[in-house]
């Protein structure tokens, strides 16, 4: 997720308007957030590679990792990717895990498993089930690909340390909910939770969240 440019979600001046209406908590964190907006990337290995990246670690830790990742390898490609070292990556601050993970995933790009899949074909289910089977990419990985690379509009991610805090910070005194109720506090946001999502990041940081 970016700042405003010359990109915006299709449904995005619906989706605000409407949460705007539904819910005066998320309509105050709304016009906090100004122009920004999320603006799609349109490839699929940025948004599955970065996710990687940033699992269970802090956006500005991941942020840091990732641009170092950058700096060594350059347009981050499966190729480019595939010729590098799991040690080289692990020097930008990847654990051995991580790097693997990404190789793996550079793999199955650059070999054609990934890179023909008709993904919009697929509901939301079907695309988290084809994800979780490739080795290190869990429900959370594949639910910030739903979100950011296919745009999908109703995507609520219950298991994201940001969310939970958000929703704790924001409706309920800053104690955490359970999932079930997050769901239930989200209830008001369908058919937008991913937006709504969107803009719970966006009130804890200064920093968008990318993926």
């Amino acid at each position: 997720m970016s700042e405003a440019g010359n990109q915006i979600v299709p449904h995005w001046n619906e989706a605000r308007a409407a949460l705007l209406r539904a819910d005066p908590v998320l309509a105050r964190l709304i016009r906090a957030a100004g122009a920004s907006v999320l603006q799609p990337r349109n490839d699929a290995f940025y948004s599955l590679s970065r996710s990687i990246v940033a699992q269970q670690i802090s956006v500005h830790a991941a942020e840091a990792v990732w641009q170092r990742l950058l700096g060594a390898i350059g347009d981050l490609t499966p190729g480019a990717v595939c010729n590098q070292t799991e040690d080289a990556m692990r020097a930008c601050g990847l654990s051995r895990r991580k790097a693997s993970y990404l190789v793996n995933l550079a793999e199955q790009f650059r070999d054609g498993a990934l890179a023909g899949k008709s993904w919009n074909r697929m509901d939301d289910e079907e695309v988290i089930d084809t994800l979780v089977e490739i080795r290190g990419i869990g429900r959370w990985t594949a639910e910030m690909f739903l979100i950011f690379h296919l745009l999908r509009p109703d995507v609520l991610p219950v298991t994201d340390i940001g969310i939970q805090k958000a929703v704790a910070r924001h409706y309920n005194d800053g104690e955490r909910m359970t999932p079930e109720e997050m769901i239930a506090t989200a209830e008001p946001w369908r058919p937008w939770r991913s937006v709504a999502s969107w803009y719970l990041w966006r009130s804890l940081d200064a920093i968008p969240v990318e993926y």
